[in-house]
């Protein structure tokens, strides 16, 4: 079941959800919109990226008021709010439609339950470059409730990142 916008308030209420900083307009319908942070990662151009080295190695990470995704760029881009999932609720992001319609992409995108941190995403440019800016409302975070909460909450390696987080 997808939450509504007062189950989801509901859950902030109750403590169970955490959305930091929360700003009231950006609580939608069916989610949750989430902002720009000031950090963007671009992977190093040439070479061959080794899964089983540290992927830090193969993203420069910049920051500041506003950034440009260049033409089919993938770059990484963090929420400036942090998240802390109950074990009950699975999170699904989604690019908001405005970039999408400027020719962004975003690949599927899961919070699992018991994720707790910024989150970082994956942005694939358009045709042409994008220019975006930290502060925006920029993905949409649905949420939907486990039939029963998971018996393993995520407690991997990404819990608790800050920034930009490239693979570990």
């Amino acid at each position: 079941m997808i939450l509504s916008d007062q189950d989801i308030k509901r859950e902030i209420t109750n403590g169970r959800l955490v959305i930091d900083p929360l700003s009231e307009d950006t609580i939608r319908e069916n989610g949750v919109d989430l902002r720009i942070g000031r950090k963007f990662g671009v992977f190093n151009s040439g070479g061959t990226i080794d899964t089983h080295t540290n992927g830090m190695t193969h993203v420069r990470i910049y920051e500041g008021n506003k950034f440009t995704i260049g033409k089919n760029e993938h770059v990484l881009i963090h929420t400036k709010e942090k998240i802390k999932m109950p074990d009950n609720i699975v999170g699904f992001i989604n690019l908001r439609s405005t970039y999408a319609r400027y020719g962004l992409v975003l690949p599927p995108t899961v919070v699992d339950a018991g994720f707790e941190g910024e989150l970082t995403i994956e942005v694939v440019g358009s045709s042409v470059p994008v220019i975006i800016y930290p502060n925006d409302r920029f993905v949409h975070l649905v949420f939907m409730y486990t039939n029963t909460p998971v018996k393993n909450a995520y407690g991997g390696k990404y819990q608790g990142q800050k920034g930009v987080t490239p693979s570990r």
